[in-house]
Formats: C-alpha cells, structure tokens, sequence
C-alpha cells in the first residue's frame, strides 16, 4: 500500500472524532493522534495549512485553545460520504443509467474544469466525450453536489436504460477502468486482511490499523459508484473487499475511540 497523505489521515480523524465533538479538534490532540499514525508535527501543520487554504478546515478557538473545525462544505461532503462509506449501496440493472452533459460559457470556461473534476469525484465513468455517466441511483446525490458548488444549472439530466448494440460489461469497462479498479480493491484487501488477525488488539493498536484502513478505503466506493453486478467479471473483487472493510470496520471502530477519546478531551 502507498503512503498515506497525511491530509488524507486528518480527514478521516476529522470525519470519525470531530464531528461527534462538536465539529472541533484541537491543534495539540490533532497533533498527538496523527504521531500515533506515524506522521510528524511539521507535516500535520503543513497540510492543514493547504486544507485551510482549500476552505476544508477552518481556524476556530475554544477557551484558551486553537484548533480546526470543517467547513460547511466539507461538513457536507463527509454527510454525503458516509452512505457510500458504510452502506456501499449497489444499482442493479433495473436501477438503469443516469446520464449527465454540461455547457458553459465561453466566458466562464473554469467552470468545466470544476465540473469535470466533481463528476470524477464521485464516480462517473465517460462514454464518449463531454458524456457521463453513472448508476441511475446517483440522480440525489449529485444533484446535491452541484447545487452546493452552484454548477447544477449548466448541467442537463437524463435516465434511463443502455440500448446499445454492444455487450453492456464490455461498455462499462470503457466507461470506467475495471482493471486499475480491481487492483486497488486487490491492494486493499492484501494489504488489510491480516488485520483479521488481531486478537483483542490495545485501543492504540486498534487506532493506528483502522485509521489507515478507514482512510485506504474511503476513496474505493467513489471510484466504484455502486456499479450494478450482473454486468461486472464473476467474482468482481469490490464484493471481498467490502466485506473485509465491514468486518475490520465491526471489530476495531470502538476500540480505536477508546484510543481517540481522551486525546481528543485533552
């Protein structure tokens, strides 16, 4: 498994721990829980500088200490993630597509960029260019996100069944890329699978494997919008990997708060 971003860890700390305290984490226990995680101080700091700049985190004091809070937004987008995260929902066939095209303006062309770069995000797949494409589930979910980025008005929307004259798995692997797809749930499920063989692991045990785990995991079921079986391989690798993320996530989630808990309470 690659290193971990540190940005990417604080993330996760802030989605598991800050938002049950009031959306808040001090820079010391932010500090203390991401060295338990192997990262030290100088590059926590830096990368909250770059989340701050990015609006994701923002400065806020609670009596005599300084600490972070999320953004609205990015309160918003951890909401939006957490079905993806723990639910994993899955389209079926009968579910059918939904299909999604923009223009902007000449004159606002930086929107594209953004456009593209927030459909990427949450799993579209290209069948052909300026073309999205995704499970027909997704209509809610990312209709919210464009309305929260105010780019909802240059999109069109479209639903409904593939009638192509081609074999439909074959289209969805041009659509998205199976193969790196099913390297990466690969990837995850070597690298985190002996952690089934954790016996009564120390609540700092247990924090310093699930937060790396939660936070390897956090970016496969936007990668994998929920695509619907029947077209996928036989055996498609996504349904161990979730399976595996859901047993570490039942085994080891509390006892890595008993760890967070009174690092975060100072």
């Amino acid at each position: 498994m690659p290193e971990l971003a540190p940005r990417r860890l604080i993330l996760s700390l802030y989605g598991l721990y800050a938002r049950r305290e009031g959306n808040w984490l001090s820079v010391a226990a932010l500090v203390a829980l991401m060295e338990d995680l192997g990262v030290d101080s100088a590059a926590v700091r830096s990368s909250v500088s770059r989340l701050k700049k990015r609006g994701v985190l923002d400065p806020v004091r609670r009596d005599s200490s300084a600490g972070y809070a999320l953004s609205e937004d990015a309160l918003a987008v951890l909401r939006a993630g957490d079905e993806r995260i723990w639910s994993r929902p899955r389209a079926t066939a009968a579910d059918g597509w939904l299909v999604v095209v923009f223009s902007v303006p000449e004159a606002e062309r930086e929107k594209r960029h953004v456009l593209r770069t927030l459909l990427t995000r949450l799993g579209f797949g290209t069948a052909a260019p300026g073309v999205w494409v995704a499970p027909g589930t997704s209509y809610e979910e990312t209709l919210a996100a464009l309305e929260r980025q105010g780019l909802a008005a240059y999109t069109e929307f479209f639903r409904g069944d593939y009638l192509g004259v081609g074999d439909l798995g074959a289209r969805m692997a041009e659509w998205w890329d199976l193969d790196a797809l099913a390297a990466l749930y690969d990837e995850f499920d070597d690298t985190h699978r002996p952690l089934l063989g954790l016996r009564n692991p120390s609540p700092r045990e247990a924090f310093t494997a699930y937060v790396p785990m939660l936070t390897e995991w956090r970016r496969l079921p936007y990668l994998d919008p929920g695509l619907p079986l029947e077209p996928l391989p036989g055996d498609w690798v996504g349904l161990a990997a979730g399976e595996l993320f859901t047993a570490l996530d039942e085994r080891l989630r509390e006892r890595a708060a008993e760890h967070a808990g009174p690092v975060v309470h100072g």
